[in-house]
């Protein structure tokens, strides 16, 4: 008889997790409450669905997303493997047309004979064991207190999320395509400002009306997806040294240097809608169509989707959950941004890690923790160590042990830490697997 696993919630994390179960041969029976109730993000029943923004980052192996997503590919994730099928340009980073990433990745996980797909609410944490609670940081409300009374309580942070503008209604003339430094090809469109263009905009955001936070809700705004008007609030500074950083960015043909510059990316295949690259937000919609049109090219912008917010819950799992995150040493298991993890790919990682214990743990093998010089190490540490202050947190080199050799180069040291990491990955799997 096929091994029986429940799966809660069918994300990112859910939907890997189901995917690597099933292959091996287990009954999986996989609980996503969309369509009957949705979330205050959501918009489509797809599995796998995303929110925030449609880039899943760098695909560079001097960055951390880098790393991250090579060691899930070694690993044959279907998140990386849909993620390539459904691209569209983005320079280095590897983004995806949202609704062919969410329709394809529901389609797969329908065609397995052995994954039951159960539409509704589940309100408690099934007697079942083996169980996996990837419900997400948008976790119904009736499930997220019966998760905060196992984890002792719970926590939150709030996220942003970006406008998408129609392509047909950008003034071209004003704009430019290119990469930052010309890397990759000319896939994000350029909005360029002068100084009297930019400081009539950040006047415009500090002034516009934005949707308060109660006073006890005000410090939990995580740092990765900061709305644009808080970033704003620290100072101009912030914004050109963040998204609206011009350097790399001079007029393809004029050579033209400009002092802010917001970036637009392709929210699809087609290129029929943009993304306005770091400029999640909570101003109210009035506000949005005030402030965002101040952007050159963008005066008649016509907005597919406004920005908005919506709270992310995640629980103390450095208290409770081990290097597989398990809960307690048990058979039941926390996947995804509800453990604290933050970030796509990062949610999809815990899914790896939990299905190869499971695959390892049924055929009465030694299962050893993922190496620590691994990005998939580190997150499972990051998780399982108790610490004073647990706030969630992408992958990132720091997690990762130094190199035993001094590099000076902070690029060349990023690759040798990457290379070091797939080596000592590749070895883990041969004799593990």
């Amino acid at each position: 008889m096929k091994q029986k696993i429940v799966i809660i919630g069918g994300g990112l994390a859910g939907s890997e997790l189901a995917y690597q179960l099933a292959k091996a041969g287990f009954q999986i029976t996989l609980y996503e409450m969309r369509p009957v109730k949705m979330t205050e993000a959501h918009e489509t029943s797809y599995l796998g669905e995303l929110l925030c923004s449609n880039s899943l980052k760098s695909e560079s192996l001097d960055t951390a997303a880098g790393l991250l997503k090579k060691e899930m590919e070694m690993m044959d994730s279907l998140i990386i493997k849909v993620a390539k099928e459904t691209r569209v340009p983005a320079g280095n980073a590897l983004a995806v047309d949202r609704e062919k990433f969410g329709k394809r990745i529901t389609e797969i996980l329908e065609g397995f004979d052995n994954i039951s797909i159960i539409r509704e609410e589940v309100q408690d944490i099934p007697d079942d064991r083996p169980c996996v609670v990837a419900s997400g940081p948008l976790t119904s409300r009736v499930l997220s207190e019966k998760i905060k009374k196992l984890f002792g309580g719970g926590l939150f942070f709030y996220d942003a999320i970006s406008p998408i503008v129609d392509a047909e209604s950008i003034d071209y003339s004003k704009c430019f395509f290119k990469s930052r430094y010309g890397k990759g090809d000319d896939d994000y469109l350029n909005c360029p400002m002068t100084e009297e263009q930019f400081d009539r905009f950040y006047d415009a955001l500090m002034k516009a009306e934005k949707v308060e936070f109660k006073e006890f809700e005000k410090e939990a705004i995580f740092e990765g997806c900061m709305p644009i008007e808080v970033m704003a609030s620290r100072g101009k500074q912030t914004l050109l040294y963040g998204p609206m950083r011009p350097v790399g960015l001079e007029h393809p043909v004029t050579g033209e240097k400009y002092f802010a510059v917001v970036q637009l990316r392709k929210e699809n295949r087609e290129g029929t809608a943009y993304n306005i690259v770091g400029f999640q937000t909570k101003m109210r919609i009035g506000a949005q169509k005030e402030v965002f049109r101040l952007i050159p090219g963008l005066e008649n912008a016509e907005f597919l989707r406004y920005g908005s917010i919506h709270r992310n819950t995640y629980v103390r799992s450095c208290d409770y959950l081990d290097s597989f995150f398990r809960y307690k040493n048990s058979l039941l298991f926390f996947a995804g941004q509800i453990t604290g993890v933050e970030g796509y790919i990062e949610s999809a990682a815990t899914s790896l890690i939990i299905s190869f214990f499971l695959k390892n743990y049924f055929a009465d093998k030694k299962i050893l923790p993922f190496p620590e010089t691994t990005a998939l190490g580190a997150l499972s540490r990051y998780v399982s160590t108790p610490k004073k202050d647990y706030v969630p947190s992408n992958f990132h080199f720091g997690m990762l042990p130094p190199l035993t050799k001094k590099i000076r180069s902070k690029k060349d040291r990023k690759i040798a830490l990457s290379k070091r990491a797939l080596k000592d990955l590749e070895d883990y799997l041969v004799k593990n697997s």
